[in-house]
């Protein structure tokens, strides 16, 4: 069986708050545990898959209680990305329209990635915040495309994406969604035991290559941006003012995000 996640926030864009992440993984973790489930998708309502952390709203302790010293966010929501790594049961992130910062995290967390051809797929705040919370650029897309992401922040499209090794395949918005449960179906023909080997037998190869300490490594680096004077005076103007305007001071430059 499939069993598929809709994050329903649409006029926020899906940004995840403390509610959307806790019904999320709520769901994700029941359904590992059950056993008649074979595979799980996470989508998004509206135009969006995710537009990345709510920054209007705290986002505080909905993941493994950790302790709040310095750096603890990052290592916080990569605790529960791997979380989902870790998880028996394979999960496809269906991703169309914006993919920005956590919501680009929380896609690249799971097994599978498909995509809108149009789909538009970013981290901005590496522009005046820091480093990513959760660095899967260079392990998804190799160290020059990765790199490039780092320092400019551009976004690309779901086409971009496939070509670069982020995501397995792109199809047409409008086919999106019968296309991911295609390949979901097939996923179910494979018994549950070997699923479960499967899954786990790729991801081992992952981390005999680094890419768990890798990751967390680079979230305790991301802690370090916060410390860098741009950085600070960026995140003072952004608690003072309106969201909008602070978004739109970081990409005006860029000419690209909301200021297109």
């Amino acid at each position: 069986m499939v069993r598929r996640f809709t994050l329903n926030r649409p006029e926020k864009r899906n940004a995840l708050n403390d509610g959307i992440r806790k019904e999320l993984f709520d769901g994700l973790r029941e359904g590992d545990r059950d056993r008649s489930i074979s595979v799980m998708i996470v989508r998004g309502a509206g135009e969006a898959f995710s537009a990345g952390y709510d920054l209007a709203q705290p986002n505080r302790d909905v993941e493994r209680s950790i302790a709040k010293t310095d750096g603890w966010w990052s290592r916080h929501v990569v605790n529960n990305w791997f979380e989902i790594w870790d998880m028996s049961t394979p999960v496809i992130a269906q991703v169309h329209g914006w993919c920005l910062a956590g919501g680009s995290e929380l896609a690249n967390a799971c097994d599978l990635i498909y995509v809108a051809e149009d789909a538009r797929i970013g981290y901005p705040p590496v522009r005046l915040m820091s480093p990513p919370d959760m660095q899967w650029q260079t392990w998804m897309m190799g160290l020059r495309r990765g790199m490039e992401a780092l320092l400019t922040g551009d976004h690309m499209s779901g086409i971009e994406a496939v070509q670069s090794g982020m995501a397995n395949r792109a199809f047409p918005e409008k086919k999106l969604d019968a296309e991911v449960l295609k390949i979901a179906e097939r996923i179910t023909k494979i018994p549950l035991d070997l699923l479960a080997l499967n899954k786990r037998s790729a991801h081992r190869a992952m981390e005999a290559a680094g890419i768990r300490n890798g990751i967390r490594s680079t979230a305790d680096i991301q802690a370090l941006g916060f410390h860098q004077p741009s950085s600070k005076e960026y995140m003072e103007k952004l608690g003072s003012r309106d969201l909008k305007e602070s978004l739109s001071e970081r990409d005006r430059t860029f000419n690209d995000y909301r200021e297109t």
